[in-house]
Formats: structure tokens, sequence, C-alpha cells
């Protein structure tokens, strides 16, 4: 891998040189392009599905449930669907086979990524059997500037020949969901063949449905060929089955003369809003649709509005800021204006690829604090998709013996916990018991992101219709989980799992989850608080209905306030926060022996298990835990609330705990290192600095070793957004004011990037010793407060503030 500069587009392109079988599926997930309705693989158009290739397309909130006997007990699971290969064009020359990669003698090979508008190119000369030597150029976008539509553009030049050829322009429903090495025990099969047509001579279409969850897909492609800028007649035959659907494009070519192809293609499903038959619509559609030059300018231009808005640049280090930006890229794939109105969540792995079967988990977030500032409107669309689903979280919760709302671990199309109950450990080949959907801090991180997301944008509207029912309903599950301990005077919580999936469960123990995890009480502790004075916030009749609504009761807003004040943390010696009770009370690992025996110990808990021990006697961690603590709060605000527990909070409590689990975590989530780089920003700069390099190459060079072509980890690519802006820029919101506390590494010269704030567009720019603040003349009319600690100033649209940075703050 490797970025250079690409003319216009400086800073923005990722390159590869030269076929690589091994890493084409990781370049595959790297190349996608969306639009946050639709994704697609970064597949070459001419080659199947095999062990090398993989072009799956996927759909926001696309989900299929099927059934899978597995030792003769039936596993049920949801899955995000590989839909109909919208890609296929294939390449003829003179009646021969169609072109691949692996028949041709490769003279030039080049995979390109347009980080800038998310768009794939190949540039390939080869030679085939017959000594015939051709340079094909691809370019493919999926259209930022409408859901719908995407296309294709090759550029076909014969270099050493003139003679006839055939285009093969398909769309093919034959697919499965395959992605996924370990899944191929687990039924795949999602998709039911309805029908393909013909629209003219020019239009194909295909449709089909999803198995159980009945949601119609269809495509639309025309096909056309140019030279020199006008069109070129081309034969047309059709072939066509109940799956499939081709047209062969039969037409001439001469030496040296480019010719070009174009594959415009039309998408609609049944989500879809103002849509009566999704074949007829796709196929109008698709017939409609402007040449390709015309249709990339306008998605050229839609991308350029979103960078606008939210690209960061920094100074000091040209790799950095090209992978940032390809974070950015990949987000806004998953999460962009579109999304808003969707219905759907943030998958961890994104839009591209299997793994976690396209589930929702806790990883957005590490994405709001990016979006609420740059796209409140995306992060609204994120928490009304948590709020659809809250009748499945209050009945998960009166199943469990529960009040309130429990939110599952693991979130798809329904909101019901879609968490599998056993998993095969690939080290050991078998399928082991799943007992993490007692990751109920889930619920704790949708009050956290609800919070956030209307102290940035101050969004009145949704906190009173959605945010506050949401949030008091989740304050009520943790009211109901916990017990009171009259021994310790104080609330406990038992059953449950942190952030580390090391443990499970108590050495032995038949029952799964943890008592006290100190990541969830604190939570517990921190959003009690806000529950009980969150009625003070809202308008009297707002807050009427709603406790009228849910009713809520006075003494529930006591209950509430008094577990703000006497929530149990469990500390041990020298101010370390036990990261559950009986957590020191475990082993202690010998970690030079697995490091000497593996060549990578981050998933431990495998390797245990597949020796026949059990991660859960020792004092392991995969990933950050007890240290979310100092990544999500200040130290100021953590202090507050370990002084309202009755719990000391030394200067030096967050450098004793980072430094304890740090010797005593594998990393085994990317997460991890997202999290350790922010809370050693002030603590160790350089540490921080490297956790954080690591972070962001962690998808681009693979470094779990085969998991990125599966789908990328978008949590860790919002990770590292959130890291840079939160942390080195030291941006948050407290009390109405935005605050900057620097800590800029050495690694970085300076930051600049722009946010929203309550609807007031600031200019950020930072270097060693300056930060300067410009509220841009144009969005919202009032003032804002913002500045660094000790030194806040209130400003106006056109305001430039310059804040003088003392050394040991940046």
């Amino acid at each position: 891998m490797n970025g250079r500069d690409g003319g216009a587009v400086d800073g923005f392109l990722l390159a590869y040189e030269g076929f690589d079988s091994e890493a084409e599926g990781l370049r595959e997930a790297l190349t996608s392009t969306g639009n946050g309705y639709l994704c697609t693989r970064g597949a070459a158009e001419w080659e199947g599905a095999d062990d090398v290739h993989y072009p799956g397309t996927y759909a926001h909130g696309g989900y299929n449930r099927e059934t899978t006997m597995i030792g003769g007990l039936p596993v049920l699971n949801e899955d995000l669907v590989n839909l109909p290969n919208w890609l296929v064009l294939k390449l003829r020359i003179e009646g021969e086979d169609a072109i691949t990669l692996e028949d041709v003698e490769l003279l030039d090979y080049r995979h390109e990524y347009d980080i800038r508008n998310a768009t794939v190119l190949r540039h390939l000369r080869f030679r085939d059997r017959g000594g015939r030597e051709t340079t094909l150029t691809s370019r493919r976008f999926v259209s930022m500037a409408d859901q719908h539509h995407a296309g294709i553009e090759w550029t076909l030049v014969p270099e050493n020949w003139s003679g006839h050829v055939e285009v093969i322009s398909a769309l093919d429903a034959r697919v499965s969901n395959a992605g996924v090495a370990r899944y191929q025990r687990l039924e795949g099969r999602h998709l039911n063949p309805i029908s393909p047509r013909t629209f003219g001579p020019e239009v194909i279409a295909l449709k089909a449905e999803t198995r159980q969850s009945n949601l119609y897909i269809s495509q639309a492609t025309r096909t056309r060929v140019f030279r020199g800028g006008e069109s070129l007649p081309a034969g047309r035959t059709l072939d066509q089955m109940e799956d499939y659907i081709q047209q062969v494009l039969a037409f001439d070519v001469r030496q040296g003369e480019a010719t070009r192809v174009e594959k415009l293609v039309a998408f609609y499903t049944s989500r879809d809003p103002a849509v009566s038959d999704t074949l007829m619509r796709a196929a109008r559609s698709a017939a409609r649709h402007s040449d390709f030059s015309a249709a990339f300018d306008r998605h050229s231009a839609a991308w350029e509005e979103l960078w606008r808005t939210c690209d960061g640049r920094v100074s000091g280090n040209e790799q950095v800021q090209l992978l940032l930006r390809l974070h950015t890229a990949h987000l806004l794939q998953v999460c962009s204006p579109y999304t808003a109105d969707l219905d759907a969540g943030m998958p961890a792995r994104g839009l591209n690829g299997e793994a976690y079967r396209g589930h929702v988990f806790w990883d957005e977030m590490y994405a709001f604090p990016f979006l609420n500032v740059r796209l409140p409107e995306v992060a609204r669309g994120l928490l009304m998709y948590r709020y659809r689903r809250i009748g499945e979280a209050r009945a998960a919760a009166r199943e469990a013996g529960f009040r309130g709302a429990m939110f599952p671990w693991q979130s798809g199309s329904e909101g019901i916990e879609e968490t599998q109950r056993v998993h095969l450990n690939p080290l050991s080949g078998r399928w082991e018991p799943d007992l993490s959907h007692n990751q109920r801090h889930v619920n704790a991180a949708i009050f956290f992101n609800i919070w956030n997301y209307f102290q940035a944008t101050h969004d009145h509207a949704f906190l009173e219709n959605y945010g506050a029912e949401m949030m008091l309903d989740i304050a009520r599950f943790w009211a109901s989980i916990a017990h009171f301990n009259p021994a310790r005077e104080r609330y406990e919580i038992h059953g449950v799992m942190g952030p580390d999936e090391f443990h499970e469960k108590y050495p032995g123990a038949q029952q799964g989850g943890l008592a006290n995890n100190a990541y969830t009480n604190v939570m517990v502790a921190w959003l009690c608080d806000i529950a009980a004075k969150l009625p003070s916030l809202l308008s009297a009749s707002s807050a009427e209905g709603l406790r009228a609504r849910l009713s809520i009761s006075g003494d529930e807003l006591a209950l509430w306030q008094d577990m703000s004040r006497r929530m149990f943390v469990p500390i041990h010696e020298n101010g370390i926060i036990s990261q559950f009770e009986g957590w020191v009370d475990l082993e202690e690992l010998d970690w030079d022996v697995y490091r000497a025996k593996y060549d990578s110990i981050q998933r431990l808990d495998r390797i245990l298990r597949a020796e026949g021990d059990d991660p859960d006697r020792y004092k392991i961690a995969k990933q950050a835990d007890t240290v979310m603590l100092f990544y999500l709060f200040s130290d100021e605000e953590l202090r507050e609330i370990f002084e309202r527990l009755g719990y000391g909070y030394r200067p030096d409590t967050a450098a004793r705990n980072v430094e304890y689990y740090d010797q005593r975590t594998s990393h085994g989530s990317t997460l991890s290192f997202v999290t350790y780089a922010g809370v050693l920003a002030a603590i160790d700069p350089e540490s921080s600095w490297d956790r954080f390099l690591v972070a962001l190459g962690s998808d681009v060079d693979d470094i779990q070793g085969g998991t990125t072509k599966e789908g990328i980890h978008l949590g860790v690519m919002a990770g590292t957004l959130d890291l840079v802006q939160r942390h080195y820029a030291g941006a948050q919101i407290r009390d109405s004011v935005l605050y900057f506390d620097p800590r800029l590494p050495s690694g970085l010269g300076g930051l600049s990037f722009r946010v929203q704030f309550r609807e007031a567009p600031i200019l950020v720019t930072l270097n060693s010793d300056l930060l300067t603040l410009e509220v841009q003349p144009e969005g919202a009319s009032h003032e804002i407060r913002a500045g660094i600690p000790g030194d806040v100033r209130e400003l106006c649209p056109g305001d430039r503030a310059v804040f003088e940075l003392s050394q040991d703050r940046a």
C-alpha cells in the first residue's frame, strides 16, 4: 500500500502496484464504494466469487434470518444480505473465453482508490494467449449525489491488434453470504429469485426477494459503447435465467483507438419510500440515467460538499493525513446524509463485508463525537434507529425480570438480541458457548450517545420527543438490575460483562456474568445523576407528559439520585480500580511464555481454550475495560463522579490504572489501541502516538491477520477521528461550553478542522503554541461560549479568537 499525489487530489489516493492474490480480499474491503444507502466491495468486475475475489454488495438495513442445524440443534442467525452482483462486466476477444487475471500475462497492473470521491480504479495491460496486448482502465462509483445510482466505465485500447470483441454486462442473483470462513457451516443462502426482465433494447433488470424478511431488491442496468465521444452501434444478444440476466454487446475495435463502455445501474428495495414496484422503478431510473461523465461529476460535487464539512488537515505526516481521510471516507460511506432517513444503525464492520453478520454493537460510541459536530442529522438518524426499537428493548427487559429498556448487545433489523449463542474457535475448530450478550453496558453507551448529541446540538425537539424517553427507560433498567447491599450500604450490579470479552464468568461457574464491573457501575452512577435531573431540562408540558406516560414517580427519581451517590466500585491496592469484583483473586499470566510460543497473542482467549485452559482464570483483558472510563470522561469529570460516590480520586489515578491494565491487556480488539492512545495523550504522549499509529494502520495493514477482508473495523476508523478531535485537540462540551485542552503529540505539527457547535460552524486551527477559533458568518445567529480551561469567551458569527497555549498543555 502506498499513498501518492494524484494531481488535484493530493493526499487522497490509496494505490496498490501489481496484483497480489493473497491481498486481494483486503484490497477489496479497503476500496469499497458506497453512499450510506448501498455499498459494494472493490472487486474487479470480471471476477466472480472464489478463494481470491469476493464481489459483495450490501444495502443498509437489508437483513435476513436463517436457521442452521449444528450438533443437532437449530441455530438462528440474522445476516446483512449479500445482494445480487451488479458489477459483472466481462471481455471476450475474437470469440475466446472471457478474460480473467489468471488466464492472461499481466504486463502492468495498478489498483487505486480515490478517497476524495470514493472511486475505485484499475489500470491493467495484459497479453492474452493469442499474443494480443490490451490496455483496460476501469473506473467505478456508487453515487453520493443519487443514492439509487452507480456506474462503471471501461476504457479499452488494443495495442497491437484490431478485431472483434464482446462485452458481457450482467446482473447476477446466484450469490450467497460466503465471505467469512468461520461462518461456512452456517446457512448462507438468503435470496430467492423473482424475475429477470428487459425494458427496450438497452435496459436489463433483475428482481430478488430475501427468503425470510421478504425484502424485495431490484437492479436495472443500461450499457452503452462509445468511441471518440460518439455512440458506437453494437450488436446485442440476451441470455436470461431465473436468477441471472446478461446482455452481450458485440463490436469492432481498432489498434491504438480507445473504446469506452458505460454501465449505469439503478437499485431499489421495498424499504424505499415512494416505490410501488421496485423492478419497474429501477428500470425507469436506469433508462433515464445521464451518461457516466455527468453522473460522475454530480457524485464528485456531492463528495466535495461533504469534505468541506468533514475533512481534517494534519501537518507533519503525509501517511497520517492519508489514512485519516481514508477513515473519514469509510465512515461517510456507511453514515452519510442518506443514512439519516434509512432507519439503520452503524454496523461495526461497515457495509463491505459479512463479519459480525452486519450487526450493530456499541462501536457507534466512537463515531458519535465526530458526527455530532459535523453531520448532526446523521447522528440523530442513528439514535432514531434505537428509538424505533425501544419496544423490543422493553420486552427484553420484562422477559429477563427487569424494568425499563434493555437494548441488545448485537442489534439487527428488529432490535431483538442477535448475539449468537455459540461461536467457532478457529484455533480449536470447536463450537463454544457465547455469553457476550451479557454486555449490558451497551445500554449505558446509548444513554451516553444521546446525552452528548444533545450537548453538541441542543436539539430540544429530539430530547423531548425521543431522547429523554430512552434515557429514562435506560436508567429504570439499571435501577432494576441493581440491588442494594445493606452491608456495604451501596448498590451493586451482578450478572453482566464489561467491554473485556475474555471474562464472561467466574472460573468454574456455570452461570455467565460478573459482579460489579467497574466500568459499568461508574457509567451507571454517571447516568443516574443525569436521569434524575433530566425532567428539569424539559419544558413543563413535556416533562409532565413523559412522567405520566412512563409512570415515573418522585420516589424513582430519588432512587436514581441515590444510586448516583452510592454505586459500589471495587478498588484494590494503590488506588487500582478492579475491573470487576473478584479480579484481584485471579491468577497472573506468564505473558512471556505465550509471546514466545505464538506469533500473536491478541486473541489469548482462543489460545487458552484451544490448550484446554480457561481465560476466566487470569488477570488478562482483551481490550480496554476499566480504562474506557478515562477515555470517555475528562479527569475533572471522573473526579466529580468518584467524589460524589465517596471514593478518593488522586492526581495519578488515571496514570496508575492505565499502566496496571496495559501490562495485562492483549489488545485483541483494535478498539483497545484507540482507547489507550486517547488516555495516554496527557500521560505519555509518545506512547499515545505509537498506539495511535497502530490503530490508524490496523485495517490497511490488516494487523489481525485476515479479518479486514471480512469487513473494515468501522469503530476503529471512527475512533481515530474521535481521538484526534477529543484527545489531541482536546475538544469536549461541558456546561454549555466548547472547551479545547490540546495535547498535540510530537508527530503532529498542527491540526485544522471544522465543527458545528449548536448550529454555529467553527473553523478550528491548532499548533503547538496557538489555538484559533473562527466562527463562520453563515449558520447560527446566536453567540456561543468556547475556549480553553481558564479562558472562555463569548463568540458571535464572524468572530475570530486566538488562545495562547502553555507548553505543558500543547
